[in-house]
């Protein structure tokens, strides 16, 4: 028997050995995670550039008021004659009143056959005018649209943006919690092992003075070694979960990083009150205005409301007028005569009148945007209904979880008085170490239970952020 005892002894030292732990350990705190995946990571920083693109169409949408330059030289000579030689210019300068465009030009259509309409003389012919157009497009017009929409997407771009951020937030606060339920139950179990070895030293000393039968040994290293069995599996869980925590971790320099196996996480320390119905209020609130997915409606809204402004403006006919003063005074030439001089007698001008009699292009292109704009509303009261009824949920979920916090942690606490009550009366040779065991595995079951509580306590806090559309920065619901 002595023999036997030992051979246990020798076999439970190495499974000892394995399970030691430095005492080197660095928390990693929530707040830690949060400054690396707000400043580091790719998925951020790509939502960043949805604000930059918008602001690029808006640019290009201002490219519509571009001033631009045109120039055309044309010459024919045929059999020593000089059939036309034809030069235009033209400085056309779009303006946001009116939609008009302010030109300013400059011709020399010379030559034996140009056309006697367009001819001028040799110095040529200046010119400085406005093109309004007075029916479609004098309120509104494409460019004008276009311009317009484009800002409207700037604020619709910085709502996805929020929303993807909120969005790589909360996937890491749940594999953060996820770490520390795996880390949690990896220290309540080493700890049952610890246990259980130094009861087996004791009893195998007992049990060699005689105090002890050798069945107890063999309880005693039965039970280690099971507990022993739930550590190593309990492990492969705990580096999982550091390995799927460190995806959201990333250097300033854009580098993948690792969360070191000596990093342990924060420990929650619960909170004696219950949620603040009053900040259930007041995310309810903010909800209804400031939610992402309601901020990209709006702005869908918006978008939609411009467009039907511009599909009304294109029922009306298509009526502009053109004027210019001209003067044969340029740069390049002598001082002209009065007659010639730029006044309101020489002049240019010209109306061009369009009407399409049915409109049918446009009265369906509005009926369009009216039909997506009902669309829309319904979305908007939809997305609205569901975003308060997440949030009532996840708030039910809080209540709910901190009533089971308060009645799991009485239960441990009775359960540790039950087994340090059976511990007494081992001691006192009034237990059996079969009792010991099983009440203090129904312990670290219950601690655990606690832990996973916790955890799914925490998850649900953010996801109420989550689904408010905010995050749990700097809140007073979140147990730290």
């Amino acid at each position: 028997m002595y023999l036997f005892i030992m051979l246990l002894a020798t076999f439970t030292q190495s499974f000892a050995q394995q399970n030691t732990m430095s005492d080197t350990s660095k928390v990693f705190e929530l707040k830690d995670l949060e400054e690396i995946v707000f400043y580091n990571h790719p998925i951020v920083k790509q939502a960043a550039l949805l604000s930059e693109e918008a602001r690029a169409r808006v640019m290009q949408a201002w490219g519509g008021f571009d001033p631009a330059v045109k120039s055309h030289f044309g010459r024919k000579d045929f059999g020593n004659t000089e059939y036309y030689n034809n030069w235009s210019n033209e400085l056309k300068v779009p303006l946001w009143l009116g939609g008009a465009d302010l030109k300013i030009g400059y011709d020399r259509f010379v030559g034996k056959y140009t056309n006697p309409e367009t001819q001028t003389s040799t110095s040529g012919l200046s010119g400085i005018g406005l093109a309004i157009p007075i029916g479609q497009g004098f309120f509104i017009d494409a460019r004008r649209n276009t311009l317009r929409q484009s800002k409207v997407m700037v604020n619709y771009a910085e709502a996805e943006q929020i929303k993807q951020i909120n969005k790589v937030w909360f996937d890491a606060v749940k594999d953060y919690w996820n770490w520390f339920y795996a880390h949690r139950q990896y220290a309540l179990i080493r700890e049952g092992a610890d246990l259980a070895f130094k009861r087996f030293e004791a009893v195998k000393n007992q049990t060699l003075l005689g105090d002890k039968p050798p069945i107890d040994s063999v309880e005693a290293v039965i039970t280690y070694q099971e507990r022993s069995l739930q550590l190593e599996k309990i492990k492969v869980e705990l580096i999982n979960t550091r390995l799927i925590l460190s995806n959201h971790l990333w250097s300033n320099r854009g580098e993948p990083m690792e969360l070191p196996e000596y990093s342990i996480p924060q420990n929650p320390v619960e909170r004696t009150g219950g949620s603040d119905r009053t900040q259930i209020d007041t995310l309810l609130a903010n909800a209804a205005s400031q939610h992402p997915e309601i901020l990209m409606l709006k702005s869908k809204a918006l978008q939609l409301e411009l467009e039907r402004n511009y599909r009304r403006e294109m029922l009306k006919p298509k009526l502009s007028v053109s004027a210019s003063l001209l003067t044969s005074r340029n740069a390049f030439g002598p001082p002209v005569a009065d007659t010639y001089q730029l006044q309101w007698s020489n002049y240019k001008m010209g109306v061009d009148f369009a009407f399409p009699l049915f409109l049918r292009e446009q009265r369906g292109k509005l009926r369009e945007v009216k039909v997506k704009q009902q669309s829309l509303n319904f979305d908007i009261q939809q997305t609205g209904r569901e975003i308060n009824t997440s949030i009532m949920n996840s708030y039910n979920k809080l209540l709910a979880y901190e009533s089971q916090l308060i009645i799991q942690a009485r239960s441990v606490e009775n359960q540790l008085i039950l087994v340090n009550g059976e511990l007494a009366k081992f001691d006192l040779g009034e237990s059996t170490l079969f009792l010991i065991n099983s009440r203090e595995t129904k312990l670290i079951d219950m601690r655990i239970k606690m832990a996973e509580l916790v955890t799914d306590y925490q998850k649900a806090v953010a996801e109420l952020y989550y689904v408010a559309g905010t995050s749990q920065n700097n809140t007073q619901m979140v147990r730290e």
